[in-house]
């Protein structure tokens, strides 16, 4: 009697960088440099370019599952390596991005670094925590999704002219620790980069977001 089970296929890697060529992985390395760029701007305080780039991150990530699903002749390693590509730039995007946005909007004070550890916490926690359980009933994230962490924050940033400096850097900070609680909490919310219609609506949102931004920059 054997023990082998033959509906158990070992899924074989091929070389690191071939995977570099999959459209989706292509895609989630496009929103990786918006990341970069993104960090590249807060770092330096100009914050309207930045915005452009963490909003165009939350597009190629969206963009790179919708094209996943539709993609005929992937294989199973491809599908895992992808999986794990999403998750990691998932953590610099809506992690490490979000609390460098609040230090250097604060100025870099010693006084914002506990809000900055907090919702890079909550963000590893809650990718973590999905990465391990999936999705609720199949259909529902446990938590707040962090990609709505950009979404929320390119927002809230529209009305930084409208407040000093030491104001809507308290406001920041309230809203990234209100957005790590959420990140954390047990609130079920649905999958929305799921539905062909949300990402119209998220591709419209990007475009009027890097219209907006862009006009300020000129």
């Amino acid at each position: 009697m054997t023990t082998e089970n033959s509906n158990t296929q070992e899924i074989q890697p091929r070389s690191i960088l071939s995977y570099i060529w999959d459209l989706p992985n292509i895609c989630s390395l496009a929103g990786l440099c918006c990341t970069l760029l993104a960090i590249y701007f807060i770092i330096l305080g100009h914050y309207s370019a930045a915005m452009i780039g963490m909003i165009w991150a939350v597009a190629f990530d969206w963009a790179d599952g919708l094209i996943a699903r539709r993609m005929k002749g992937r294989t199973g390693s491809d599908g895992l390596f992808g999986g794990q590509l999403d998750l990691l730039i998932d953590i610099v995007s809506y992690g490490v991005t979000p609390a460098i946005l609040l230090l250097s909007y604060g100025k870099f004070d010693p006084i914002f670094l506990p809000g900055a550890f907090l919702m890079l916490v909550a963000g590893v926690i809650r990718l973590s925590y999905f990465s391990t359980f999936g999705l609720a009933d199949g259909a529902k994230y446990t938590g707040l999704a962090i990609d709505n962490n950009n979404i929320a924050l390119v927002f809230i940033f529209l009305f930084e002219g409208l407040f000093g400096s030491g104001v809507f850097s308290i406001i920041l900070y309230v809203s990234g620790l209100s957005l790590a609680a959420l990140n954390v909490s047990q609130i079920k919310t649905p999958k929305l980069s799921g539905n062909p219609i949300n990402v119209v609506l998220l591709a419209a949102y990007t475009l009027g977001m890097t219209a907006i931004y862009g006009w300020k920059l000129l």
